[in-house]
């Protein structure tokens, strides 16, 4: 077994394929992580906009926990019945393209993509941010945990569908079991103190400040809040992934995943103005995270404290997986309509769309670099691309159940019109409540993403165009190419060369540039070499041409010579025989020059379609 295997495991055969599904208890970890801990920051997110209030901004957290959880509840129904329609995966990029058309399709794309991206970023950075609220010695090293998680995740995600979902089994449900022990214990502790309950470890203290929530900050507060609902359609994306009955268990597991982030929204908002816990400044050095001030509320800090953050520190950092596991097959679906790189198409040694996780991998450390690996400075760029992705695919159902028609198709469209009214409406509250703080970074990228997309579309259009061919194979004018033979002096290589050269055509010219004035010793060896040996056969000697090079100039003066050749003789081809040394070892290749390959980097981007290129190897 090579080291590769070791690390990614063994290549996987196609036929393989069908035992890389998974059923819902491994869907959970592999969907479901961005959705479920969500729960760690999007809480946060709105109670930290909450800190000016003070102790009175505690109070609101519940009913805006309240929305986002009715919202959940007409989203969930919603992509239901995508999943339905949509056997075969039907995320938002599919429903907006069949259903809306190609500029929707792009629209949903777009926000997908930056979703995916920045689901990653602050997923890490929120698991570091776990981590660091624990160990406040270990804040200065941020952005580097943050790499380094990357850099884990990419390797699991690498083995493949099945691997990934075992690997991460373990830590979802150390996860969901410890929140929701916290959440239990927390409501007991609750109900027994008559609503008053006493932390065991002190939450830090917050000023009284002010009852009053003005409409705007209340915006902003549910804007941040919203974050808890990303990686909602990633089930509905990846359906493909489940092992049959498809659709059942890929509903199932959507279902066990909304009503887990149901209880720990609910249980989160109350147990916080139980215990009266606010968040803290999370660039400050005292900086610690809401779950931790409640989890060390409820139970202290004793052994079930580090064995709680630390299955949240896992599972944050691994709820970039639902980026993992969906990413690539947005990739792949747009790549199948020419919008992105065919790469994309490609699948890897594991089974998986490899080139999609590499992409995803770039632009997640490059966020994480540019913004230090903090949550707070990454949110206010999130949860946009998500909900309008939500709203362009719930918008897409309800085209979609008009054309269908048929018995209960009125009522399904209406359970899609509520949702894309609803994820529509909560989109411009986004929008507008973030757009100073970052949102507008989104509102620029995603055009850009669309501009860039369009252009790859109108690439492979036009290549479709002058490539494609409706008429049999032109057999007229099969005449031999004139063929060039570059000749630097004689060797084997030049030999080789030039034999293959004569097996091609009968009219072979080999071209010396005379840059270092040795162009008498090369006369005098192609007469001894190859001019003899033709006269004593009695067969025309091919023909050696010196093109003189005062500037020292030698690819220059070859190319130029080539293209006069092609426009001297228009209805004949032109090959030009380029001879290449091939060493073994990769720091030979820094002993010799590189002209043969920048020799045919300037023919194929100067040349035409009548000069061909063709590589001569010399294998040392």
């Amino acid at each position: 077994m090579t080291f590769l295997d070791t690390i990614l495991g063994k290549p996987l055969r196609s036929v393989d394929e069908r035992a890389e599904h998974i059923g819902p208890i491994a869907g959970i970890p592999i969907f479901g992580l961005d959705a479920l801990s969500s729960a760690a920051y999007g809480p946060e997110a709105a109670l930290t906009l909450l800190i000016p209030l003070g102790m009175a901004g505690i109070a609101h957290i519940v009913p805006i926990s309240a929305a986002i959880i009715v919202l959940l509840g007409i989203v969930f129904f919603s992509y239901c019945q995508t999943i339905d329609a949509y056997p075969n995966g039907g995320g938002s990029y599919t429903v907006a393209s069949e259903n809306l058309g190609d500029g929707a399709g792009l629209l949903a794309a777009a926000a997908l993509m930056i979703d995916y991206i920045l689901n990653a970023a602050v997923g890490i950075s929120a698991g570091v941010g776990a981590l660091v609220s624990a160990f406040p010695q270990m804040q200065p090293h941020t952005l580097a945990l943050c790499l380094a998680i990357l850099l884990i995740l990419t390797l699991i995600n690498m083995r493949g569908v099945k691997d990934t979902g075992i690997a991460f089994l373990v830590p979802t449900y150390l996860f969901i079991g410890s929140l929701l022990i916290v959440i239990a214990a927390g409501t007991v502790r609750v109900l027994f103190a008559h609503g008053h309950p006493a932390p065991v470890v002190a939450p830090p203290r917050l000023p009284p400040g002010i009852s009053l929530l003005p409409l705007w900050l209340l915006a902003k507060v549910f804007a941040s809040g919203c974050t808890a609902m990303t990686g909602v359609e990633a089930v509905s994306n990846g359906v493909q992934a489940f092992g049959e009955p498809r659709q059942k268990n890929a509903k199932r597991t959507l279902s066990i995943i909304i009503a887990l982030l149901m209880v720990f929204l609910a249980g989160i908002a109350l147990l916080c103005r139980a215990y009266q816990i606010g968040a803290t400044d999370p660039t400050s050095p005292g900086y610690e995270s809401i779950l931790s001030q409640l989890i060390g509320a409820i139970f202290g800090r004793g052994i079930f404290y580090y064995v709680a953050i630390a299955s949240i520190l896992a599972v944050l950092a691994l709820s970039a997986n639902t980026s993992y596991a969906d990413f690539p097959r947005l990739t792949r679906a747009i790549a199948m309509r020419d919008y992105l790189p065919h790469v994309f198409i490609i699948r890897g040694r594991r089974l998986l769309y490899s080139h999609g996780i590499f992409a995803l991998v770039g632009f997640t450390a490059f966020l994480l670099i540019v913004f230090g690996g903090v949550t707070d400075r990454l949110i206010p760029l999130f949860a946009i691309g998500a909900f309008l992705a939500f709203t362009l695919s719930q918008a897409g159902m309800v085209v979609h159940w008009k054309r269908q028609g048929g018995a209960g198709s009125r009522h399904r469209m209406w359970i899609n019109g509520v949702g894309a009214a609803a994820t529509g409406v909560t989109t411009l509250i986004v929008l507008v409540a973030k757009f100073t703080e970052g949102a507008w970074i989104t509102a620029i990228l995603i055009p850009l993403l669309i501009l860039a997309m369009s252009s790859v579309k109108k690439h492979y259009a036009r290549v479709d165009r002058e490539t494609a061919v409706d008429r049999p194979m032109n057999i007229a004018n099969l005449t031999e190419p004139l063929v060039v033979v570059p000749l630097d002096k004689w060797t084997r290589i030049s030999e080789k060369a030039l034999r293959f050269a004569l097996k091609l055509s009968d009219q072979v010219e080999a071209v010396h540039v005379d840059a270092e004035d040795c162009g008498d010793q090369v006369c005098a060896q192609w007469e001894t070499n190859v001019a003899a040996p033709f006269r004593a056969t009695n067969l025309p000697a091919p023909k050696l041409t010196l093109l003189q090079s005062p500037f020292r100039l030698v690819l220059m003066p070859l190319v130029d010579h080539v293209l006069l050749l092609e426009a001297n003789n228009p209805h004949r081809q032109i090959a030009v025989l380029v001879p290449e040394l091939v060493v073994k070892k990769w720091w030979q290749t820094l002993l010799h020059n590189q002209r043969a390959q920048l020799l045919k980097l300037l023919l194929l981007v100067r040349g035409n379609q009548r000069i061909i290129v063709i590589n001569i190897p010399w294998y040392l």
